[in-house]
């Protein structure tokens, strides 16, 4: 009876521990970006917590954006996605590229760091250190970002709504190392890197040319107005006096947030357990990226639009982060 109870009691058991186990023999993708911005380390850094701490299969792959990322979790290519706020919210409700066309396989993990707007030009494009000098760039090469990022697109939004014809320029569709190799060259006039502060692309080009020969541009509290009527997603953000080499004061810019997301398709405990291990390890992603310095327990859900994933939502739950209505998925 004693051996019958205890056969019984293991399967129970086993039961249990596999009902919320991760997939056998598959091997958890997360995208991030190019190579330059900050999705990439911190990507990295999160695959390497899950690999050497959960004992899981886990690898960050590098991508086009955050348009590539979704696509990629559409087609299953990927488990776990970094995402500009604006393309996560573009494709939840259906707007913009995404018309008609809502993505509602889509769930939240977290939110990420502040994406903040990096427009740096050559000291001549910089004629009063406001954003709208990019339309010095008539004529001239500017690097917008690669096709399918956010990147690109939340400059199309940004360049659209101030008045600036982007289209009158010589467009290239750079990642983030490739166009600051390119400024320092002198084959491009400005680059669109935004991404957590620092940016390590931008970081580069600051060392080896310094603030006399380039400029981070400003956005004026009327610019931010504008946009905000357009999409209320973004917000002030300040670069602080030397966050770059040999920048010495502070940057008047604006920034959105990232989210990280998934497809409601991921088994709970995959999401579980990242969502854990990622705020249970935050001291290791700060020595990563500075850019993680924002990451909270806190504030692991502000700002975001997308319903949490199940695995998430459980977590969150777990360590009694009280969770808005808007994030609690509910069929229509």
């Amino acid at each position: 009876m004693q051996r019958l109870l205890f056969c019984l009691l293991w399967m129970f058991s086993l039961f249990i521990s596999t009902s919320y186990a991760v997939e056998p023999n598959h091997k958890y993708i997360l995208a991030t970006a190019n190579t330059g911005g900050t999705f990439y380390p911190v990507g990295m850094g999160i695959a390497n917590l899950l690999s050497l701490k959960e004992g899981m299969p886990f690898s960050a792959i590098s991508s086009n954006g955050s348009f590539d990322n979704i696509r990629m979790l559409d087609t299953k290519k990927v488990d776990f996605a970094m995402i500009q706020g604006l393309a996560g919210m573009m494709a939840w409700e259906g707007t913009h590229m995404y018309h008609n066309k809502p993505h509602k396989n889509l769930r939240s993990v977290s939110l990420l760091w502040n994406n903040v707007e990096h427009f740096l030009v050559t000291k001549d494009i910089a004629t009063t250190g406001n954003i709208k000098d990019l339309k010095n760039l008539y004529g001239q090469n500017f690097s917008i970002a690669e096709n399918d990022s956010g990147s690109k697109a939340s400059a199309e939004i940004i360049m659209d709504t101030l008045g600036i014809e982007y289209s009158k320029m010589n467009l290239y569709y750079l990642g983030y190392n490739q166009s600051a190799v390119a400024l320092q060259q002198g084959k491009i006039k400005g680059m669109n890197t935004p991404a957590g502060a620092p940016v390590v692309a931008v970081g580069s080009v600051f060392s080896a040319m310094g603030s006399l020969k380039v400029s981070l541009l400003e956005f004026s509290d009327e610019d931010l107005k504008k946009i905000q009527k357009q999409y209320p997603i973004w917000k002030r953000y300040i670069i602080k006096a030397n966050t770059y080499p040999r920048q010495t004061k502070e940057i008047q810019t604006i920034a959105q947030p990232n989210y990280l997301v998934t497809d409601v398709d991921t088994p709970e405990e995959v999401a579980y357990r990242l969502t854990k291990t990622m705020y249970q390890n935050l001291a290791f992603l700060n020595s990563v990226n500075q850019g993680t310095m924002s990451l909270s327990l806190q504030h692991a859900l502000d700002e975001l639009v997308i319903p949490l994933h199940k695995g998430a939502l459980r977590y969150y739950k777990e360590r009694g982060v009280s969770i808005p209505q808007h994030l609690i998925y509910t069929n229509p």
